[in-house]
């Protein structure tokens, strides 16, 4: 038996109580601010384990008698990390949650604000939902190459490069939660990578969850968005794929790689796969969304300019994956006339309202049963 069917076989014997029943599709009872009151939620199962990962070790023989000498023994290392909820009458298709950089799934699951993230949003809307930490990253910690902890002083400048605004201030009409204590919390949630990122090491991570779980739809974040592209061409039981603000990795056929795109954040440059993996890209519906104040001509400011460049290569991704017959969306929130969205569109005032674009998404596709 698998270890999920073991997880999920206890946990529906011990199923929460139900205390109430959320509406069915389109939930936007998500909560107010930290404490604030929201519609009970009836959850049938839910957990959390290891998926991939590695063994190494030692040469030699464990001596227990000098525990502390290393020969023979082991390291468990290299996994990701996977925190479950399933609701009651769940729909067919479960979401996985993949964070973006400095990030972990504990981003979906709160606002900085205290309202509710897409975990339970999404949950609301009766998907199960997976959310991991990837490899060498928060819960998923244990890795197999050690590296230095990076402690370098760097929040004015994400604070820049998530598009809150320009350090101190705000953009007019920003989205993303304002305040001191909202700041604060969002700062905290960052956290440094325990070993080197490594593609291979992250898209094998999560590939075995969906080796794991079966058929279900990738959700991702930033950094994540290059790294599902890789882990969506491995893996068959990606039905769809969500992509929220995709900052690299963007693949293209050889031979159809556009130039280099130069900004004031550096070269955003595509990457170059094999024609055959490329086409499995064009098996799923794909959908990309870009929030807010994204400028459309260079500028010094490199917090603002990678996403010119970034937007830019997205668009001819997306041309690239229709052209070979795929099915993939560009939506450039402004241009439908949702405004002021920060990089983080799940943990915006409006998220509900992004939800919802999601949804309408999944429905139109028929992933919604």
């Amino acid at each position: 038996m698998k270890r999920r069917d073991i997880v999920m076989g206890l946990t529906a014997a011990a199923a929460v109580p139900a205390v109430g029943l959320a509406a069915d599709a389109q939930a936007s009872g998500a909560g107010g601010g930290r404490g604030g009151s929201a519609a009970p939620l009836t959850i049938q199962e839910q957990g959390s384990f290891a998926i991939g990962g590695t063994v190494i070790t030692t040469p030699g023989t464990f001596d227990p008698r000098n525990p502390t000498n290393p020969a023979g023994q082991t390291l468990h290392g290299d996994h990701a990390r996977v925190f479950f909820q399933k609701p009651v009458r769940a729909r067919t298709l479960p979401l996985v949650l993949w964070h973006g950089y400095k990030q972990s799934g504990v981003g979906w699951g709160t606002t900085p604000d205290g309202r509710e993230g897409f975990q339970t949003i999404f949950l609301r809307r009766r998907f199960t939902v997976y959310t991991l930490d990837q490899p060498r990253r928060g819960t998923a910690g244990q890795t197999t190459v050690s590296t230095a902890t990076d402690a370098s002083t760097s929040d004015q400048w994400f604070y820049n490069q998530f598009r809150f605004g320009l350090w101190p201030d705000t953009y007019p009409g920003g989205q993303f939660p304002q305040g001191p204590e909202a700041r604060e919390q969002f700062f905290r949630s960052m956290l440094p990578d325990t070993g080197p990122i490594d593609g291979e090491v992250l898209a094998d991570g999560v590939s075995a969850l969906f080796d794991e779980i079966g058929p279900g739809i990738l959700v991702t974040h930033s950094h994540a968005g290059g790294f599902g592209w890789h882990t969506t061409m491995r893996n068959k039981n990606i039905k769809a794929v969500v992509a929220l603000e995709p900052g690299s990795g963007f693949v293209f056929p050889e031979g159809e790689v556009p130039d280099p795109m130069p900004s004031s954040a550096g070269t955003l440059a595509g990457e170059a796969v094999s024609l055959e993996e490329f086409q499995r890209l064009t098996k799923v519906p794909i959908v990309v969304y870009y929030g807010d104040n994204i400028p459309t001509e260079p500028t010094d400011i490199a917090g603002r300019d990678n996403w010119r460049v970034r937007l830019a290569m997205a668009r001819l991704w997306v041309d690239a994956v229709n052209r070979h017959g795929g099915d993939a969306t560009l939506v450039h929130l402004p241009e439908i006339g949702i405004t002021g969205n920060s990089h983080f569109l799940f943990s915006d005032l409006n998220n509900v309202q992004i939800a919802d674009q999601i949804s309408d998404f999944l429905a139109k596709k028929g992933l919604t049963r």
